[in-house]
């Protein structure tokens, strides 16, 4: 008999054996990517981001090819528009509205017009500005970019699509094909305000004959419909219903497309614009907008209260973005087109000239 119990224990042990031994062997192997993967810094935002890096490789690879295509997009729907007003709205504005309105759309149109166009082209063209890939002295790195593996001075950030750093980045614009940074930001904003400026004065002054266009083709419609009636009832004892013109179905219908696309373009753009405004106001760009708000509400637990060391108050924010020095600025930099740098390098940044020193710390308790 106990032969017997000790022939099971033996049989047992020899038949557990191997389940121990996976068992063993995942733990071990647990254990070492656990060691090898483990990050005091991981939280749950940055497991969200690594799960969706897929997505941003995919949305930055297209953003990087099709840039040109918006950029095409972007000057064919304007020239569009711009065909339609000297081709099918100029003789009807010579020929019906008075001298002094006849001026008034002439000068601001094109005025409206060179801006756009100047800006547009401006933040196209212009670098945003790169930091130097070596060290330098005279430059505050603040970290290091771990994908250039270069230092990073205060207020620049790396953009995937371009695949380089940015000084005082603010975003990637697809409809420009390049990065908004230190040197072109000023045209960008002043492109989408000029163009959202035009496109509510288009709208405003082609309400009238977008409503006539609009009823235009509605009845254009109906004889169409009543032409068909006519022609299945072989009535030929009955005058048909008159026709449009080609000239005049051409001329309704661009008269809608025109006015339906700047009203959306004015909302779209406008959003932007306005969104735009509030952080030049406030002195940030739109990735520090997202750092602050975070910086913020991590102070406010310590009971601290967060200043933005970059802001130099409203209307300091707005003469340093818009480089206004003296008052005869605000009319040669801002209301005519004017190629002059922004204010400093974009790799240390200092109180500018034209704002008073700030007497408060940047952290304030």
């Amino acid at each position: 008999m106990r032969l017997l119990l000790r022939c099971l224990r033996i049989g047992q042990r020899h038949r557990f054996w191997p389940t121990q031994k996976v068992w063993q062997l995942w733990l071990y192997g647990r254990l070492c990517v656990r060691s090898l993967l483990y990050n005091s810094f991981t939280d749950s935002d940055t497991a969200l981001d690594a799960l969706f890096e897929p997505v941003y490789w995919l949305v930055d690879h297209i953003t990087r090819w099709f840039g040109v295509v918006f950029v095409a997009l972007v000057i064919i729907l304007t020239s569009s528009v711009v065909c339609i007003v000297y081709v099918c709205l100029l003789p009807l504005i010579l020929r019906t509205y008075p001298l002094p309105w006849i001026f008034w759309h002439f000068i601001y149109g094109h005025w409206n017009l060179v801006m756009i166009v100047f800006h547009y082209y401006m933040a196209i063209t212009t670098q945003p500005g790169y930091p130097p890939q070596q060290s330098r002295s005279d430059i505050a790195a603040v970290s290091i970019c771990r994908k250039c593996i270069a230092p990073k001075p205060a207020r620049t950030h790396h953009c995937s699509i371009c695949n380089r750093c940015v000084l005082k980045m603010d975003h990637h614009c697809p409809w420009l094909n390049n990065c908004v940074g230190h040197f072109n930001h000023r045209y960008f904003f002043s492109f989408c305000l000029f163009m959202t400026m035009g496109c509510i004065y288009s709208s405003i002054s082609g309400w009238d004959m977008f409503w006539e266009a609009y009823a235009a083709i509605e009845k254009m419609k109906l004889l169409a419909k009543e032409r068909l009636q006519v022609t299945a009832n072989q009535t030929y004892g009955q005058t048909p219903p008159p026709t449009f013109t080609f000239h005049q179905r051409a001329f309704h219908k661009s008269v809608v497309y025109a006015w339906v696309l700047c009203s959306s373009v004015a909302l779209a753009l406008g959003a932007l614009m306005i969104w735009h405004t509030v952080l030049i106001t406030r002195g940030e760009t739109s990735i520090e907008r997202h750092i602050n708000r975070k910086e913020k509400k991590r102070l406010q637990k310590k009971g601290k209260v967060f200043r933005n060391p970059y802001s130099y108050g409203p209307l300091g924010n707005w003469k340093v973005f818009l480089g206004v020095e003296r008052k005869r600025h605000w009319v040669t930099r801002v209301l005519l087109p004017s190629t002059h740098p922004p204010k400093g390098s974009g790799l240390n940044w200092d109180t500018a000239p034209c704002v008073p020193e700030q007497k408060t710390a940047l952290l304030a308790i």
